[in-house]
């Protein structure tokens, strides 16, 4: 009997070690990160994220998911010391944050602490108190400097500690005319976005759910304040912007409401 293998019985053979790969969950890696599978998710990991490429502003991304750091509980700046030193900050270098860095700020304004599956809690307890455990905000960052990561608008998945992309490209310039030529939008590295889903909590509390939507964005505003502070970055609380443009450049669902811009990088 012969050795060699018959050119039929090779291309079954390819064909079978493709499916097993396929099984194994081979990463997937975005071309422009040139191949820095470590911020990338797999198309198999735990989190069934998968990574594509980006697609051009304006326009529907493709798939592409960076899975963060985990958050720390354990800084070394106490809660008195960073609420005597907020201070709004304007003015920000040109310097990248890191991953670990936006993971904790976005933990800060909206992470889950306390894991859990209730009617309506959408992944469990979080950093900021909320009208009913209802849970109306959606958080989004939006990138310009921040290593590893492509520049875009990212939707913030807070069970899983997640960004999604939802918009590619570097949009700060755009984003900075929309908030009335207000600077520190174009200069800061990344600026955190909340919207609201305002049936969420009205459905049940009526029109002073309204009320409980607004409260709550300002509990989440001010961890993001506080936690900035504590890594020595600074923020500014934006509320002056026009809100179809901003709804526009972060292609927000129609049931969200833009609600607050805040701009963090190290203070300039």
């Amino acid at each position: 009997m012969s050795n060699s293998i018959k050119p039929a019985a090779l291309i079954l053979l390819i064909v079978l070690a493709a499916a097993v790969a396929a099984c194994n969950g081979s990463p997937v890696v975005n071309e422009s990160d040139g191949g820095n599978s470590a911020a990338i998710s797999s198309n198999a990991n735990s989190n069934g994220v998968v990574a594509g490429a980006a697609s051009p502003v304006g326009t529907q991304p493709q798939s592409l998911m960076y899975t963060l750091p985990a958050p720390r509980t354990d800084g070394e700046t106490s809660v008195e010391e960073a609420l005597a030193s907020r201070r709004s900050h304007r003015q920000f270098e040109q310097t990248a944050l890191s991953q670990e860095q936006i993971s904790q700020i976005l933990w800060s304004a909206y992470g889950v602490t306390y894991p859990g599956e209730g009617a309506f809690q959408r992944g469990g307890l979080r950093t900021a108190p909320s009208a009913g455990a209802l849970y109306p905000l959606e958080i989004y960052i939006v990138i310009g400097n921040v290593d590893g990561i492509d520049p875009g608008v990212y939707k913030y998945i807070s069970e899983d500690n997640i960004i999604e992309l939802v918009v590619a490209g570097d949009i700060r310039e755009e984003l900075a005319d929309a908030a009335l030529g207000q600077t520190m939008v174009r200069d800061a590295p990344a600026t955190v976005f909340f919207s609201a889903v305002f049936e969420r909590t009205t459905e049940r509390y009526g029109q002073r759910g309204t009320s409980f939507v607004y409260i709550e964005v300002g509990h989440s505003a001010q961890n993001v304040y506080l936690q900035a502070e504590a890594l020595g970055f600074g923020t500014c609380a934006i509320g002056a912007f026009t809100a179809d443009r901003v709804r526009e450049l972060l292609n927000l669902p129609e049931n969200e409401e833009p609600l607050y811009l805040m701009p963090v990088g190290h203070k300039g």
